[in-house]
């Protein structure tokens, strides 16, 4: 048990007890423990309860709590708080928009117990005249329950792909004579993923199936036979299934499980083969070639543009590599809600071979993440001309992330925001304003002379919430005339900008910068995950803001606050 779930506990307990309308300093004191550990720099397991009650924010009482919960997986107040609250109640608790005073005027005033008898509540406008709620909080309450019915079976991309590596691995152990390789969804860089897909030859079908079998503390389950192969499930739930090559190449198979329908019936259709017809293909170059088509990557193969655009001549030469990029902009440090040190973020990433680091806190009115105050700016643009006289050549950039307020304007004055290198502008608040509102929000905000890039634009979280409505042919036509660049957000929670509108933004001219939004120096990882999305948007090396060289991306910097001053 990692420091993140015991504080993710501690914070389920406190819901739970206010759910119950416990004692309201108590609630306070778990939700400040949860807080303070997840922030925590040095792992809980393995200390005694003295060590654990000496750290901040936890005393005596919580110190034994979390004692039992890392030997026993839990305590008896956690236990008790559960046994009190049916399971449907718990599960209200985690619908977005209602929070426990809320869940539990619906359980005590209605008798509602489970998200489908609230579906249900709001179906019958049940919710319109209970205390503290009203018309638009019942349809906020429908919709998130409508969307989170519709996300059941689908996992993040990050999740799935790593459940896929660690079971190729497993197949590739089981000492048979057959080399599996992964398709599908995962071979697509899919943002959300349904199912695995796995290709293998068919010479030890038998075998695999039984070695499979007895692989159980692996947590498989449900392993059985079927006219394709062999379907499973793994411990986090996701389905498989492993293809077996019955009969042709290799190719044709990979090439089918890989495509989504339509892109193989564009492609069919396009030639007026069968796939009969191509099952002695040598390989997935020789198959478009019988197309009429140049060798198109799997991430394209969405049944979108890829054809017509392969028709046209208008396939990039190649597409955007994590190594490719050379510097990491918009992260965050324990200024504001990081996890780790300015310092210790720019060692990080200079570790990494990256050339520079653009340092983005958030901006005073996120008070909630800790927003720098004006002095705090000035303490860590201090901070920052020391470390790079100590680091250099690698070079901190002094950016911020500013909150795009409800009339678009940018946090901060304008004297202040003049003295960033560069300004991240995001919307983090005000989510639930009708298309024209959000978009001229936007818009207003790219038209601000500081504004240098235009954070997570949609403000989604996938499987979780939806983006704003936006006319994004509109944000982006602003971007382009006002050489705003569009951040990719790589956290795989976000993947924003939404790779189906990244193929436009190219067409006007917009640069993406690919962000990890990182909040500790394992957010840099995301940076994969952002590039794997980027991929599919036809994103190449010279259209990513954040592959250019330090010294490009410093002149275009200055570039960019010499054509205004401040006003």
């Amino acid at each position: 048990m990692d420091n993140s779930t015991v504080s993710e506990i501690l914070e389920t307990t406190a819901r739970l007890m206010e759910l119950h309308g416990e004692n309201p300093f108590k609630i306070k004191s778990y939700q400040s423990a949860a807080y303070k550990i997840e922030r925590l720099k040095e792992n809980l397991i393995g200390k005694s309860q003295d060590e654990l009650e000496k750290l901040d924010g936890i005393g005596k009482s919580l110190s034994l709590k979390i004692l039992q919960l890392l030997n026993d997986g839990s305590f008896p107040e956690l236990d008790r708080l559960l046994s009190e609250t049916p399971e449907g109640v718990q599960e209200m608790m985690r619908i977005k928009g209602i929070g426990p005073k809320k869940v539990a005027l619906l359980w005590k005033e209605l008798q509602i117990e489970s998200p489908g008898e609230l579906l249900y509540a709001c179906n019958e406008n049940r919710l319109v005249e209970l205390k503290g709620f009203g018309a638009k909080t019942q349809e906020q309450i429908k919709r998130s329950i409508e969307f989170s019915i519709s996300q059941r079976g689908l996992f993040h991309f990050a999740t799935a792909e790593r459940s896929a590596l660690l079971l190729l691995k497993e197949l590739e152990g089981l000492d048979l004579k057959f080399k599996p390789v992964i398709s599908g969804e995962i071979r697509r860089k899919c943002e959300i993923v349904s199912s695995l897909d796995f290709i293998a030859c068919h010479d030890d079908y038998d075998a695999i199936l039984k070695k499979l079998r007895s692989t159980d503390e692996k947590g498989f389950s449900g392993i059985s036979e079927n006219e394709q192969g062999i379907s499973l499930k793994t411990e986090e739930g996701l389905p498989v299934q492993i293809h077996f090559n019955r009969k042709g190449t290799m190719a044709c198979l990979q090439w089918t499980i890989t495509g989504n329908n339509e892109h193989i019936r564009q492609c069919l259709d396009l030639s007026g083969l069968t796939l009969t017809d191509l099952e002695n293909a040598e390989s997935e170059s020789d198959l478009y070639a019988r197309f009429g088509l140049p060798y198109l990557e799997p991430e394209w193969r969405e049944g979108r543009t890829e054809i017509r655009r392969a028709r046209e001549g208008h396939i990039p030469a190649s597409l955007v590599d994590v190594h490719d990029l050379k510097g990491i902009l918009h992260n965050h440090s324990t200024y504001s809600d990081g996890i780790h040190s300015l310092e210790e973020m720019a060692v990080a990433c200079k570790e990494l071979g990256y050339e520079y680091l653009g340092i983005c806190d958030h901006s005073k009115s996120a008070q909630y993440a800790g927003g720098l105050s004006i002095e705090k700016v000035n303490m860590q643009q201090e901070e920052i001309r020391q470390l790079n006289s100590i680091l250099q050549p690698f070079r901190i950039f002094s950016g911020i992330e500013s909150d795009i307020l409800a009339d678009g304007s940018l946090d901060y004055p304008d004297e202040i925001l003049a003295g960033f290198d560069f300004v991240v502008a995001s919307v983090h608040s005000g989510l639930r304003m009708d298309k024209d509102k959000a978009t001229q929000r936007l818009l207003t905000a790219i038209r601000n002379p500081y504004t240098t890039i235009l954070g997570h634009p949609s403000g989604r979280l996938l499987l979780s919430r939806e983006g704003y409505p936006l006319d994004y042919e509109k944000i982006i036509q602003a971007c382009a005339e006002t050489g705003v660049v569009i951040e990719l957000n790589a956290h795989p929670y976000r993947l924003d900008l939404d790779w189906r509108w990244i193929e436009y933004a190219l067409e006007k001219g917009v640069k993406i910068s690919i962000n990890p939004d990182a909040h500790s120096t394992e957010g840099y990882r995301n940076m994969y995950y952002g590039v794997c999305t980027g991929r599919k948007g036809y994103l190449t090396p010279q259209e990513t803001f954040s592959a250019m060289g330090l010294k490009d991306i410093e002149q275009w910097f200055k570039n960019k606050k010499g054509n205004h001053t401040p006003h």
